[in-house]
């Protein structure tokens, strides 16, 4: 039974000037994100330890480098969720149902690690671009900035990342 000052509390809503309804819609995308970031995170970090070959050095310190980056922001979003009234999700199998990311049944080779860190962080951005719109409708704009600011990060990680593999001329 709550004590009266959290029955007090309890009777007053979050009154931040986003509604309740428009609230949840964010939370709902940011959730997402939050899963999509955890799952990259455990990848790269995954990578990070894993990595063998020529590039070894260059992608040890690149995966940490950006992981590192990711714990940090699954932190932020997390809070941003709270921030907002919610509860973020925190658990393998809310992840895992939320994700777009997928897991490797093995150790794939750094050129794939590579390949496949590309497509983590391109689906993020994508994730994210979904989400500016629902905090543009909300004038939520504490997220949009949080957001955008993941949307350069994301962006700037698949170019450093593409940028490890070599292309063929002429293309």
């Amino acid at each position: 039974m709550p004590n009266k000052i959290e029955a007090e509390f309890q009777q007053h809503p979050l009154n931040i000037g986003i509604s309740e309804k428009e609230r949840k819609q964010v939370c709902k995308g940011l959730s997402k994100l939050l899963a999509d970031s955890y799952l990259l995170y455990l990848k790269t970090q995954n990578y990070h330890w894993n990595v063998t070959g020529n590039m070894f050095q260059s992608l040890h310190q690149i995966f940490e480098t950006q992981y590192l980056d990711l714990s940090s922001a699954i932190d932020q979003i997390a809070e941003r969720i709270r921030a907002l009234g919610e509860f973020a999700p925190a658990s393998f199998s809310l992840f895992h149902k939320m994700t777009s990311i997928k897991e490797d049944s093995g150790i794939p080779s750094a050129e794939e690690m590579i390949y496949n860190l590309v497509s983590g962080n391109e689906t993020i951005v994508t994730t994210a671009r979904e989400i500016v719109n629902i905090c543009d409708e909300a004038e939520d704009d504490v997220t949009i900035d949080l957001i955008v600011q993941r949307m350069q990060k994301h962006e700037k990680n698949a170019w450093i990342l593409r940028s490890m593999v070599p292309t063929k001329r002429g293309h």
